[in-house]
């Protein structure tokens, strides 16, 4: 995510320059070689330090711990944001961190909706955002002319902005990305290794994102266990209606049941 948002800033010339953040030397390095950073340091004080705008691209556990020493080395007027996959916490956390602090840098939380399974600045697109939907989840206390900075950040990346509460974010996302997440990686550890020889297009189509990184889709789904549960529940709802159709042999039942979710699939189309 950090790479696609540094190729895409340097490729549309929307930055003087970008600064990559990290812990490890020659990653950093890479990125530089792949022209996502215009130079990578291990020092996150002197990173932020002169920034007008920090993005937190860390799993969703390590956002607000990082978070804290972004907040005490950033000058006064910039402007921090993130791409947690979930809010609430971290929004919270961010808030108790900006609240002790008479002046200094601002908060508001970003989850652009794109990405893929795979990890890594070798996996960075400069096109990653384009025409996709970047949720912005601004508290009552932020100032608005913060809201509208972040906003015109996205939208220059090429996203669609939609601004959410961090609970109904929370909400929404668990039923359209974390549910699909804990079902795709549920449906391939329920197929058998002697049977994988024999998957075809629907298995992988449905199970591509089970490749992603476990850690990181391990801390999503805890940080966000109330609304998976709640969504998981539906599901499993929806899924009797299924499996009670087909004990019944009722094949009325059975094609309305797949008649409404071919006609939700087509709605988003391709």
């Amino acid at each position: 995510m950090g790479g696609s948002i540094g190729l895409a800033l340097r490729e549309r010339r929307l930055a003087e320059r970008v600064i990559g953040i990290g812990r490890n030397a020659s990653r950093l390095e890479k990125a530089r070689g792949l022209g996502a950073v215009d130079e990578g340091t291990t020092d996150l004080s002197s990173g932020v330090a002169d920034a007008d705008l920090v993005v937190i691209c860390t799993p969703v556990e390590e956002i607000s711990r990082i978070g804290r020493s972004v907040v005490t080395n950033s000058s006064p007027g910039a402007l921090i944001t993130d791409v947690g996959s979930t809010k609430e916490q971290i929004v919270r956390e961010f808030s108790k961190i900006t609240s002790t602090r008479r002046q200094g840098p601002s908060f508001v939380g970003s989850h652009p909706i794109a990405g893929s399974e795979k990890a890594g600045v070798e996996a960075a697109r400069p096109n990653l955002f384009q025409d996709r939907v970047c949720v912005i989840t601004p508290t009552k206390k932020v100032d608005r002319g913060h809201v509208t900075r972040l906003s015109s950040f996205w939208t220059g990346l090429g996203a669609r902005v939609i601004e959410m509460t961090p609970k109904a974010h929370d909400s929404a996302l668990a039923s359209t990305s974390h549910l699909p997440h804990l079902i795709a990686s549920a449906l391939a550890v329920s197929t058998s290794k002697g049977l994988l020889d024999l998957v075809g297009g629907g298995w992988l189509d449905s199970t591509r994102i089970a490749a992603g990184e476990p850690e990181l889709w391990q801390q999503i789904l805890n940080g966000n266990a109330a609304h998976v549960l709640n969504s998981l529940a539906n599901f499993e709802k929806v899924l009797n209606k299924f499996r009670k159709a087909i004990q019944n042999r009722d094949a009325t039942t059975l094609r309305k049941l797949l008649q409404a979710g071919k006609d939700h699939r087509d709605i988003v189309g391709n």
